[in-house]
């Protein structure tokens, strides 16, 4: 429910793992070329897609998507970002810690094309067995032995599935009085205690 007397849904696809060389052997019989070659194009499209992502281009393959590098803190040097009045961090300390990617809207009607949905098994959302309380006070008794949290350790902490815990991490960090804010941001986002809780 969201207020408006009906139940939300959301629907997901069931994935079934594809390997490498079993996508490469479809190619194969689909396409009539060797096998070597699809190898060997597909490893210089990957070279050469982090060659040119590290150089600063967005990379954009017709009919695949748009590639961008994302630049983050590198995780050692994560904890040193806190502390008061330390100096910006230099290029030793910022590393490329993921790749964006944005489907070809031609991909994307091509597979919805190649489609054949049947309707599967319905799961539910998973609750927390704990109040909105508790799970604000097992939050900051986490902190109080750990310098941060990320959002899977208040999944652990809470029971609560990850979309629905880091939604209730941001309602937190928005409210001064649960003692609980936010540094950093995107993947490096953490939370931590605020300055008036651990004094």
């Amino acid at each position: 429910m969201n207020g408006t007397g009906r139940t939300q849904a959301c629907y997901k696809m069931e994935l079934k793992p594809m390997t490498f060389q079993q996508f490469v052997s479809l190619c194969h019989r689909e396409g009539g070329m060797d096998e070597s070659m699809i190898l060997g194009v597909l490893s210089l499209v990957s070279e050469k897609l982090a060659l040119c992502m590290a150089e600063g281009f967005s990379v954009k393959l017709d009919g695949i998507g748009t590639f961008n590098a994302k630049l983050g803190v590198r995780d050692d040097m994560l904890p040193d970002a806190f502390e008061e009045g330390e100096p910006s961090h230099n290029a030793k300390s910022i590393m490329v810690n993921g790749v964006s990617y944005r489907a070809d809207k031609n991909l994307i009607r091509n597979t919805d094309r190649k489609c054949v949905l049947v309707k599967g098994g319905v799961s539910r959302l998973k609750k927390s067995p704990f109040s909105p309380e508790e799970r604000i006070e097992k939050a900051r008794n986490f902190l109080k032995t750990h310098m941060f949290m990320r959002v899977p350790d208040y999944v652990q902490l809470t029971g609560l599935s990850r979309s629905t815990a880091a939604e209730e991490l941001c309602k937190l960090d928005r409210d001064p009085s649960s003692g609980i804010m936010s540094r950093g941001s995107r993947s490096q986002k953490v939370y931590v205690l605020r300055p008036e809780v651990t004094k």
